[in-house]
Parts: C-alpha cells; sequence; structure tokens
C-alpha cells in the first residue's frame, strides 16, 4: 500500500527537478527551497524529507555562465534597426545644342548599387532616448555604393586599374548620432546628427540627409486638433580651425508651426507652414559666391569656376507649404481596406529675385563672350516658386508620409502594398540646390517632370520597389542649377529619366 507522503515526494522531487533545470542556479534553490519548507510547516512532508529532496535537487541545478556581454545601467532597452538595398538603376540625361550649330550630348548611366544602414536606438532613463547609426558613403543625400566601381590598387606601370571585388569605395560612415529629452508629452528636443525632425517633403530636403544641430518642438491638443510647432538651428558648414564656432559657421535657421486635423476615423488633415533663413556663409568658395545655375552652353560644362556655380546659397529665406489629407478607401473582397493620401508642398523663395539678378551679374549677364545667358536681356526675377501635388494609395495600418510608407522601407508587413505618383515644379532661384531630392530630379532646379513608384511586401522584412521618373527643362533661357555626383558632366538638361528597382531587406 502506498503512503501518501511518499507519493507526495516523489511528486516534488520531480517538480522541484523542473523547477531547477529550467531557472539560474540562485532562483532555482530559493525557489524550491521555500516550498519544501512550506510543505514542512504544513505537516505534508518531514524535515528529513524534505532535506533529501534539497540535496538531490543540488545536483540538477545547471549552473549557467556570466553572460559576457554588459550592457551600461544606464540603459533603459536597447533596439537594432536598420536596412539593406539592393539596386539597378538607369538614369540618362540630354543637353540642348551647344552653341547652335552642333548636337548636343546625351548621357545615360547604368550600375548595379548596393547601401547598408545599421544602428542601435532606444531609451534612457529620466526621459532621455538615444540613437546611433552607420551607413556606407560618405555622400550626405546618398548612401549607395556602386558595385564594381573602386579604382582599385595602381598596377607595376604607375596606372590605377581594377581589381576584382575591391572594396575602395566601401565605406562605413556616421549617418546619426542623437540624444532626444522628452520631459513632458507636450515638449521635446534633440542634439546631434538626427533623422529629419521637421514636417517636408524631398522637394525641398532630400529624404537621405540627416541633419546637423539643435531641434525643439512643442505639441499640444486642441480637441480633434493637434497642434504642433518646431523649431531647428542646423549648422550647415562648419570652416575651422581658422575660424571659432559659431561666428563663421553657417546654419539654417527653420520655424515651423502645423496643425493636424482628425475628421473622422483614418480621415485626417495636416498643414505646416516652415520658414528657412540661412546666417553666415563662410569661408567656402562655393557657398559665399553667388549661385548661377548655368552651366557652360559653349565648351563643355566641368561646373567649376565661380562663373557657373552651382552650390551658393546666397539670397534663400524660403517659406515652404507641405500639406496632406488621409482618407479612407473602402474595403474590397480583393485588396482589403485601404488608405489614400492627397498631398503637396509649396515653395516661395521671398529673396527670389536677388538671388536671380546676382546670378545674372556674375555669368556676366548677356555678353556676346560668355554665352550663359543666350538672349536674355535681364535677370529672370520670377523663378522663384516650387510646388508638388500627388496622390498615394495603399493597404490601411502602416504610416504614410512623404518619407514613410513602403516607397522609403519604413514599414514591412507581409502582403502589403503601396502605390504613390506626384508632379513636381522647381523654378531656378527658388530653393537650395544643395538640399533637394538627388534622384528625383537629379538634385536640380529648373525642371519639372512626374514620379512614380510601386512597393510590395514579399515577406515580413523584405521590399521590392520599382520606380521611375521623367523631367524636362522649365525655362530653356536657364541652365539646370545644382551639383549632383550623378550625372555631373550634364547642365543644361533638357530631358531627364531614372528607373529604379530595389530589393530591400528592412530589419
Amino acid at each position: 500500500m502506498f503512503k501518501p507522503h511518499k507519493i507526495n515526494r516523489w511528486i516534488l522531487t520531480g517538480t522541484g527537478a523542473l523547477i531547477a533545470a529550467s531557472a539560474t542556479a540562485a532562483f532555482a534553490a530559493d525557489s524550491v527551497d521555500s516550498l519544501l519548507d512550506a510543505l514542512v510547516k504544513k505537516g505534508v512532508l518531514t524535515q528529513k524529507e524534505a532535506t533529501d529532496i534539497k540535496e538531490e535537487n543540488t545536483t540538477n541545478i545547471a549552473v549557467l555562465p556570466a553572460s559576457k556581454w554588459k550592457i551600461s545601467d544606464a540603459i533603459k532597452s536597447i533596439g537594432l534597426f536598420g536596412d539593406v538595398r539592393f539596386r539597378y538603376e538607369y538614369r540618362s540625361a540630354d543637353n540642348p545644342q551647344k552653341d547652335g550649330l552642333t548636337t548636343g550630348d546625351t548621357y545615360y548611366r547604368e550600375r548595379f548599387r548596393y547601401a547598408l544602414r545599421a544602428g542601435i536606438r532606444g531609451d534612457l532613463y529620466d526621459n532621455w532616448s538615444y540613437g546611433i547609426r552607420i551607413e556606407t558613403s560618405a555622400n550626405p543625400r546618398s548612401p549607395w555604393v556602386t558595385f564594381a566601381d573602386d579604382t582599385g590598387k595602381a598596377n607595376s606601370g604607375g596606372v590605377s586599374g581594377a581589381s576584382p571585388s575591391d572594396k575602395t569605395s566601401d565605406f562605413l560612415n556616421v549617418g546619426q548620432v542623437y540624444l532626444n529629452w522628452h520631459p513632458a508629452d507636450w515638449y521635446e528636443m534633440t542634439v546631434g546628427r538626427m533623422p529629419m525632425p521637421l514636417y517636408t517633403t524631398p522637394m525641398v530636403w532630400d529624404s537621405d540627409i540627416n541633419p546637423e544641430g539643435a531641434f525643439e518642438k512643442l505639441k499640444y491638443s486642441i480637441g480633434p486638433v493637434d497642434t504642433f510647432m518646431d523649431f531647428a538651428q542646423f549648422d550647415y558648414q562648419n570652416v575651422s580651425p581658422d575660424h571659432q564656432f559659431p561666428s563663421a559657421d553657417t546654419f539654417i535657421l527653420a520655424w515651423q508651426m502645423g496643425a493636424i486635423v482628425n475628421v473622422h476615423t483614418n480621415e485626417a488633415f495636416k498643414i505646416a507652414p516652415v520658414v528657412y533663413n540661412y546666417t553666415g556663409h563662410g569661408a567656402s568658395a562655393g557657398l559665399n559666391t553667388p549661385f548661377v545655375g548655368q552651366g557652360n552652353l559653349v565648351g563643355g560644362n566641368p561646373n567649376t569656376p565661380a562663373a557657373l556655380n552651382q552650390d551658393g546659397i546666397n539670397d534663400l529665406l524660403v517659406l515652404e507649404v507641405p500639406a496632406e489629407f488621409t482618407f479612407p478607401i473602402p474595403a474590397n473582397p480583393v485588396t482589403g481596406p485601404l488608405e489614400g493620401r492627397l498631398f503637396g508642398d509649396f515653395a516661395y523663395n521671398f529673396n527670389g529675385a536677388d538671388r536671380a539678378r546676382a546670378a545674372f551679374a556674375a555669368g556676366g549677364g548677356n555678353t556676346a563672350t560668355n554665352g550663359f545667358f543666350p538672349g536674355v536681356s535681364g535677370p529672370a526675377t520670377g523663378e522663384n516658386k516650387a510646388y508638388q501635388i500627388g496622390l498615394g494609395i495603399g493597404n490601411r495600418g502602416p504610416v504614410y508620409g512623404p518619407t514613410q510608407g513602403l516607397v522609403y522601407g519604413t514599414t514591412s508587413k507581409k502582403g502589403t502594398w503601396e502605390v504613390r505618383a506626384y508632379w513636381q515644379h522647381i523654378e531656378q532661384y527658388s530653393l537650395d540646390v544643395n538640399l533637394i531630392d538627388s534622384d528625383f530630379f537629379e538634385g536640380r532646379a529648373n525642371l519639372q517632370g512626374f514620379y512614380t513608384a510601386a512597393s510590395y511586401s514579399f515577406t515580413d522584412g523584405i521590399i521590392g520597389t520599382l520606380r521611375y521618373g521623367h523631367a524636362s527643362r522649365i525655362n530653356s533661357n536657364l541652365g539646370t542649377g545644382g551639383s549632383n555626383l550623378d550625372l555631373p558632366q550634364i547642365n543644361p538638361i533638357n530631358n531627364y529619366n531614372l528607373f529604379q528597382a530595389d530589393l530591400t531587406w528592412r530589419f
């Protein structure tokens, strides 16, 4: 005949062994000892039986080695984020006849590319957070590296030649490094090299640019309306060691005020005017020389002489007004619930006329010897506006925005898709050409055209994207101002085409 306390002993012995095998040594020992002591007090076990079980379980406890990965106690949470992208790209541009007698040039570029962006971010204690990200390429407007474009090592004759799978152009650079403090729901500030904190579009700011400096945000909700005010102090260029911060630095100062009006469920309107002002032009020959943007219509286009300056930031006081309206699209058996987004942007340079006059004067005016402004008797003082208008549709749920959504790789849930398209028009003296999107349209002003993109997430984390854009010159008497490493040989551009096919792994 079985005795009850013997059955209890077998059950407890097995339970204690399981607990010990699935926990750390200290936790398991404390838990089993406490349980056995309680059973002794209730008379279920004798003291000797409890002691025997403790001795038996001591040999079953797996002592796990201490972790070698140490994280500071000041870090509350840490997470890995980033993406790996592969791309096939084709872009082409043609310019007009150089001197009216010969034919113009056409230039195209076809290549395979990759990009890596990887970082950590998370929370610290007392309302602080952080982010660090590294990425390929030192170009602020592009993290992309081209396959097999490395120069390789010089051969025995002193001539540089390619080497299979060389890595001389494959570097990692700091893309983001910032701290954020948010002591209250209505206030936050960020310092460092940060993700773009302003509500803006690629028409004004390339989505790959991570501005450096400081940023402050104020937020307040009134019923269905969420209001916000943004203040940015971005360090554009530092010319040290010849000068000291901040007296000789160039800054972009931004003031933004916006509102989100939540009309109904999944339906909202957002608008956020922002003013950009530039302080100081530094000592750089590119920044402190008046922007011309013409290119050389007569003898090629090195884009280097002062008379052809593509980088000047003189006479820029820009008002930008980005806006969007999101609305639900009724579900159907094929697509399920969808979301639509009507969006646009408008920009106006209050100093555009002065920028045009400075360009005309720096280019020598309309003389018979330089040909920079053929057939023009004075500066084009009306070329100071830019605008964009578009439509996007995608599965309901993901966050969409000017640089958010599947098209930009910020979401990747299996089976979701997005399409978007817009028309864009940028006049010659309307914007800072060093900031505008370097893909659409080649980082140039005086171009207008359309952009289309479609993305699909094959599985969680994997996205396929197709993009196409075409642009043409707006004012045939002006160049297409701007400097970009992709097609530097052509200015002015008469027609521009771009096709991209991306495969992205997002993590």
